[in-house]
């Protein structure tokens, strides 16, 4: 019985090495720039973002995403005008894809953020601090040649503990290594 576990142990790694050699050699990693316009409960702020991905097989990766912010808003709350900036933001995301063509991919995204507010006015809470999110969104890539490409997304992130909620629509350059 001992040699009949052992056996099939090694010829099931024996097996499974091309396997994971080529679940390997498939892996497609990217990284974007991008520019992100996000609304939340009136104020539009706009960020510079960058995200690094690895596409394990035509349908399934994962991403990362950091953000910084570059254009703030003014809006009116309850206690007077305030300023209102987003500081920076980081997410991970499982990023499912849909190929339409050798060139157009459709993807769906859902994930885990955070991301930093700043405002000038005291009264203004809801905007001001670090705020939890869970994100997901939907978007299109689309291939310029085998390197290059562009893409489009929405992300829709809803805070933790708040009744806050953000749009954001994003536009950028992307990468594949």
């Amino acid at each position: 019985m001992k040699t009949l576990i052992a056996t099939t142990l090694v010829a099931g790694s024996v097996l499974a090495a091309p396997m994971f050699a080529q679940a390997q050699n498939s892996t497609d990693v990217y990284g974007s720039v991008n520019y992100g316009q996000t609304r939340t409960r009136g104020a539009d702020t706009g960020a510079i973002q960058g995200r690094v991905g690895a596409k394990f097989t035509p349908n399934f990766g994962v991403e990362a995403e950091v953000a910084g912010g570059v254009d703030g808003d003014t809006t009116y709350t309850p206690g007077g005008p305030a300023k209102v900036k987003m500081q920076h933001q980081a997410a991970a995301y499982a990023v499912g894809y849909l190929p339409v063509t050798p060139n157009l991919d459709l993807l769906a995204r859902a994930g885990y953020g955070t991301t930093k507010f700043d405002t000038n006015n005291p009264v203004a809470t809801q905007f001001d601090g670090s705020r939890e999110s869970w994100n997901y969104g939907v978007g299109a890539e689309y291939k310029l040649d085998g390197k290059n490409g562009i893409r489009a997304d929405w992300t829709k992130s809803e805070y933790t503990k708040s009744d806050l909620s953000s749009n954001t629509v994003s536009v950028g350059y992307v990468r594949h290594f």
